[in-house]
């Protein structure tokens, strides 16, 4: 009996010491700077790509960006490079290539196998005009959801089973309510607005049919600002889809007034209210879900956060921040409603917070200057004047 003891003693010590043991390397693994992780940023030549990438690399992160340049400009790739500079630079590498083309990213994904391979991918590719989506649903159709398909089989052969996919507020449709949550019903209401609905679904039982994934949605409501640099911003190609660039674009001499679409809304002065969030805001947003599902510790699985400021700016509070911003007056003209538009929009971000540790911290009086630092200075995006025009 008392070997029988002593028996069973040691091995209640032996388990102990194999708890204390475990304990010690998942504290190790939470204190220890962990190696560079490398992630995919499909159109990471966009607007919010680039913008992102530079957050990335500044948390350490290397970045490799595919980007066919449809809607985006390879020169965008130069200024993250400016920025970042030489020594950060070299953790950035960039491919021109179609999502669509499923040998070309292939190609991609094989280059990096025998160096540690692509930890996670942002999925900000894919064509975006709400208006050329309603004329052209077929292209949209065809573009968005293929390369979305196409990008998640290749990603699964390559063994990388991480995705923060680039979705939109444009999902709730027209909110019943504000702010919207995201258990919201969703229904989209244009060709665009469907294909990153049509999206999430795909993700949703991708999900659910394979748990070793894990999906980060992010709906995000009005990217305005710039890199504080103005070296970085959006450059629309043909008409802007968005408020700010027209804005932007009448300051610079490019437009002769802005159009205010409907004045008799109800709410304070009569315009639409939307929430407007800056860029390296919703970029930081998208570094906190990388960081989120690469998390040693915990499973990510499936997340769906509102990335937006909580608050919402009328059209004549964003015109006044803006003349403020850069000493310009905005010459406007009032015309009707558009039929869809809301009166109000914006998002309630207490999940983000609580999933993320993110929440916005820049003001639309920062949105405003930065833009103006990259309007005045590139006056026509990119390529110039010629190019534009």
């Amino acid at each position: 009996v008392p070997t029988r003891c002593r028996a069973r003693a040691a091995f209640a010590d032996a388990r102990a010491s194999t708890a204390r043991e475990r304990t010690r390397r998942d504290e190790t693994r939470r204190t220890q700077k962990r190696p560079t992780m490398r992630v995919l940023v499909t159109g990471g030549a966009g607007y919010i790509g680039s913008h992102t990438c530079v957050r990335l690399l500044d948390a350490g992160y290397d970045v490799v960006v595919v980007d066919n340049y449809d809607n985006s400009c390879a020169i965008a790739l130069d200024r993250v490079r400016a920025i970042v500079g030489d020594a950060v630079s070299a953790r950035l590498s960039a491919h021109e290539v179609d999502c669509c083309d499923a040998d070309a990213l292939e190609e991609v994904f094989a280059t990096y196998d025998g160096r540690g391979g692509v930890d996670a991918v942002i999925h900000f590719a894919g064509l975006k005009a709400v208006g050329e989506s309603v004329a052209k649903p077929m292209r949209y159709y065809s573009n968005n959801i293929t390369s979305t398909l196409v990008l998640c089989d290749v990603m699964a052969r390559h063994g990388c089973k991480k995705i923060i996919f680039s979705s939109s507020a444009t999902v709730y449709g027209e909110p019943a309510t504000v702010p919207c949550t995201e258990d919201f019903p969703t229904a989209a209401l244009n060709p665009y607005g469907r294909t990153k609905l049509f999206i999430e679904h795909i993700l949703t039982d991708l999900y659910k049919s394979d748990q070793a994934w894990d999906v980060a949605i992010l709906r995000y409501f009005n990217p305005v600002g710039a890199h504080a640099s103005g070296t970085l911003g959006e450059d629309p190609k043909g008409i802007p889809n968005n408020l700010m660039p027209f804005v932007q674009q009448v300051a610079v001499g490019r437009r002769p007034e802005l159009s205010v679409f409907g004045t008799d809304y109800p709410t304070q002065d009569g315009t639409g209210r939307r929430d407007y969030i800056h860029v390296v805001d919703l970029a930081d947003g998208h570094v906190a879900a990388v960081k989120k599902l690469t998390d040693s510790v915990s499973k990510a699985g499936l997340i769906t956060v509102n990335l937006g400021t909580g608050k919402s700016t009328s059209v004549l509070e964003l015109v006044a921040a803006f003349e403020k911003a850069s000493g310009k007056t905005i010459p406007m003209k009032m015309v009707d409603r558009r039929p869809g538009d809301a009166a109000e929009v914006y998002a309630k971000t207490d999940k983000a917070f609580d999933v993320l540790g993110w929440r916005a911290e820049r003001t639309i009086e920062d949105c405003c200057i930065d833009q103006w630092k990259w309007a005045s200075t590139n006056p026509y995006g990119y390529a110039g004047k010629e190019d534009a025009e």
